[in-house]
């Protein structure tokens, strides 16, 4: 087994800039044996690039990016003994929050120093592996659209959304768990592993990264007038009190639709077929942490 830290640098994820990582990597460690900087040159690589490193003995990789970025490097070391470490320099920095890892790049890189650690849950919908949310609807509608954008950033996001949300209709969802099947015109669905999506937006504010189990939040269509105080609740962590939103807690649900359809899993689009398999894994993930 080897104590040396790989880092794995995301170059182009969220606003900040990188260039200074790898100086203030180095001036973080006296010994030079002690670390390595790797930096991806496309998305995917950095999952087949932990999973070999630890073939080779390597067991502490710390994903330096956003969501994304923590998503790849984490999937490529679930059900191990590794442990993944986050220095959040994306644009939300969901996980990071949620795990109170600090988002000044040094006081983090600190923070993997100490060796602290824990082990938390992470999620999967189908065979994709999600650590905050995942889900369906209008978020996920709007972050494909974010993805093509020039530029990410949470004001790019806003623009996306208020763009969009006079011509989104929301969709026919078959939705089972807990033993009980129920149907729902749904403007999004969002299933949690972690409270939230990103830039303190707590789409699950009651959900525990420890517990084994994932909160489900339904949210039907609102108008728009209501828009702004429905946003609010996101940031005030009372989501789950709006009359337009009805939450749910399990360890596994299937969600049918019509047809294939967009996704997102920890911010990053996708798309799926009609019938979704969501489920935990418990403490399946180690992560450095206070």
């Amino acid at each position: 087994m080897s104590d040396k830290i790989i880092f794995i640098v995301n170059p182009i994820s969220g606003k900040v800039k990188k260039k200074n990582i790898k100086q203030l990597i180095e001036n973080s460690f006296s010994d030079k044996n002690d670390y390595k900087i790797v930096y991806t040159k496309f998305p995917g690589e950095a999952t087949q690039l932990v999973k070999k490193l630890y073939n080779k003995g390597y067991k502490k990789f710390v994903a330096v990016g956003g969501d994304g970025t923590v998503n790849e490097v984490a999937s490529g070391i679930v059900d191990t003994d590794a442990i993944l470490g986050i220095i959040p320099l994306g644009s939300g920095n969901g996980l990071a929050r949620h795990l109170k890892v600090p988002l000044k790049p040094q006081k983090a890189i600190d923070l993997i120093k100490t060796g602290s650690y824990k082990r938390i849950d992470y999620g999967k919908i189908n065979d994709q592996k999600f650590f905050c949310t995942t889900g369906v609807g209008f978020d996920a509608h709007v972050g494909h659209l974010f993805a093509e954008m020039d530029g990410r950033g949470f004001s790019n996001y806003i623009k996306a959304t208020v763009s969009e949300f006079r011509k989104y209709q929301p969709k026919r969802y078959e939705i089972t768990m807990n033993g009980t099947t129920i149907m729902r015109d749904a403007f999004l669905i969002t299933f949690a592993n972690a409270s939230q999506y990103g830039n303190n937006a707590h789409i699950a504010p009651h959900a525990d990264i420890q517990d084994g189990k994932l909160e489900v939040a339904i949210m039907r269509s609102f108008p728009l007038i209501t828009a702004p105080g429905v946003g609010a609740r996101l940031f005030f962590k009372n989501i789950d009190k709006s009359a337009y939103i009805e939450t749910y807690q399990c360890e596994s649900i299937v969600v049918k639709r019509k047809s294939s359809d967009v996704i997102h899993f920890d911010g990053e689009p996708g798309e799926m077929g009609e019938i979704l398999n969501v489920k935990v894994v418990k403490e399946g993930l180690n992560v450095f942490a206070n």
